[in-house]
């Protein structure tokens, strides 16, 4: 079923969902099965799942020379969707990015999420790597995530690349991208990346998903914001409870995130980091109550690797 469908019938209960992360390169999948179990009671309606994208590393190689090498930390999300919907029933939702795709690529991909039956997806644009400065698209790549959107949305339309096919079939995705409460970190200003959002639906995309926050307020300013500006389409909040000291300069710097002194004062006095996850765990429980309140009709969990706290979380909430 696709998301936007989900939401029209969830006649205005709050539902569960979360995300999760492949396994390391070399791991197999028994572990990241056995947690998505821990949080099934909850009966969430989809699942998304991350893609990383390639890494540049360098290796000396002798006489002198390096030799620069490609490789994914975290392969296996298409592969992790279709174990996903087949042993759980439940919708997966693969990320896609357009940072290490070309457009066929991309093209080719799509093609195989079609194949498996997988109709939702969250089209990003990604991260720079951490050799660069900014991000840079890859040669015929896509270089923005409404390009993306729009290579999607023409694939719906039966439009491939090779325009000279005939008769082609077709695709049925429903798209979700991504929303900042607290502004993308390369935008100016939380105008101008309202700006791009509303481009980003325009172009196609279904519904939006939110960055973490750790203020509700910010979330329900940016959801009025965002409406003010024409943006029509379902908003979906994200959050991520805290659970490591190291989080709580780690969150700000990786997701310009700003953290509640309120948070950081509870989190400076824990003595080990678990009493910083029993904090984060509090703080998202009543984070999640007040948005259930609110009436949204989804709570989306970044569970970052680990479920125990999230489920926590859900006991009290749903």
């Amino acid at each position: 079923m696709k998301i936007i469908d989900h939401i029209s019938k969830s006649n205005s209960k709050t539902q569960f969902t979360f995300e999760v992360l492949p396994p390391l390169k070399g791991h197999n999948i028994s572990s990241l099965i056995d947690s998505i179990d821990l949080l099934m009671e909850f009966k969430p309606p989809f699942i998304d799942v991350t893609y990383h994208r390639e890494e540049h590393i360098y290796k000396q190689v002798g006489k002198g020379l390096i030799e620069k090498r490609i490789i994914r930390k975290r392969p296996g999300t298409v592969g992790i969707c279709a174990a996903i919907q087949n042993k759980f029933d439940v919708d997966a939702v693969p990320h896609i990015l357009c940072g290490g795709f070309t457009k066929e690529d991309t093209e080719n991909l799509l093609i195989d999420l079609d194949f498996l039956g997988i109709e939702n997806l969250v089209a990003l644009r990604g991260d720079a790597l951490k050799t660069e400065t900014y991000f840079t698209p890859n040669e015929d790549g896509n270089h923005y995530a409404s390009d993306l959107v729009e290579q999607i949305a023409a694939m719906n339309k039966g439009i491939y690349l090779d325009n000279e096919q005939l008769n082609s079939h077709p695709t049925d995705f429903c798209i979700g991208v991504s929303g900042y409460p607290e502004k993308h970190m390369e935008a100016p200003s939380l105008v101008s990346d309202l700006h791009f959002l509303k481009k980003k639906i325009e172009s196609g995309a279904d519904y939006i998903v939110t960055q973490m926050f750790y203020d509700n307020k910010k979330f329900f300013e940016f959801v009025k914001l965002a409406r003010s500006k024409g943006i029509d389409a379902p908003i979906i909040p994200g959050l991520k409870p805290l659970s490591t000291l190291k989080q709580l300069n780690m969150i700000p710097h990786r997701f310009h995130v700003d953290i509640p002194e309120t948070l950081v004062k509870e989190v400076i006095k824990c003595k080990d980091n678990t009493a910083v996850s029993q904090v984060g765990v509090e703080w998202c429980i009543e984070q999640s109550k007040e948005l259930k309140a609110a009436g949204v009709n989804f709570l989306h969990y970044y569970s970052m690797g680990k479920t125990d706290n999230i489920k926590s979380i859900a006991k009290e909430v749903f």
